[in-house]
C-alpha cells in the first residue's frame, strides 16, 4: 500500500474534493456542502465515480473510517488524504454545514 497523509480540516483547500464516507443517516443530518457522499462499505463498488487524478480529502465522523478509506484508495492508485478529527473537528472549527433532512445540521 502507498503512503498517505493525515491532514486537519483547516488544511483542506477551498476547491478540494471532499469524500464523506459516513453512513446515510450521518450524511443526512449534516455534511460539508461541497462533499461527495459514498459510504465506506460502498466505496469499492462506486470507485468509478472518483477521479484518480484528483486529490481526495476523505472524512468521516472522527477519522477512523476515513483512515481506512484513504489507505485503500491510495492502494488503488488514487491520491487521498485522511482528514483527522473528521466532521467533529469540522463542526468545532465553525465550518459550514448543510443537512438533507430539513433540520438544523448536526453531526451524529
Amino acid at each position: 500500500m502507498g503512503e498517505f497523509e493525515t491532514v486537519t480540516v483547516t488544511d483542506i483547500p477551498g476547491d478540494a474534493r471532499i469524500l464523506d464516507v459516513r453512513e446515510d443517516y450521518e450524511w443526512s443530518a449534516g455534511h460539508a456542502e461541497r462533499a461527495l457522499h459514498i459510504p465506506l462499505d460502498q466505496l469499492p463498488a462506486r470507485l468509478g465515480e472518483l477521479d484518480p487524478d484528483e486529490d481526495l480529502y476523505v472524512i468521516c465522523r472522527t477519522g477512523g473510517r476515513s483512515f481506512r478509506a484513504a489507505k485503500w484508495l491510495v492502494g488503488q492508485g488514487y491520491s487521498a488524504f485522511n482528514v483527522g478529527g473528521g466532521m467533529d473537528q469540522w463542526l468545532e472549527s465553525g465550518l459550514p454545514l448543510v443537512s438533507d433532512n430539513g433540520l438544523k445540521p448536526v453531526i451524529l
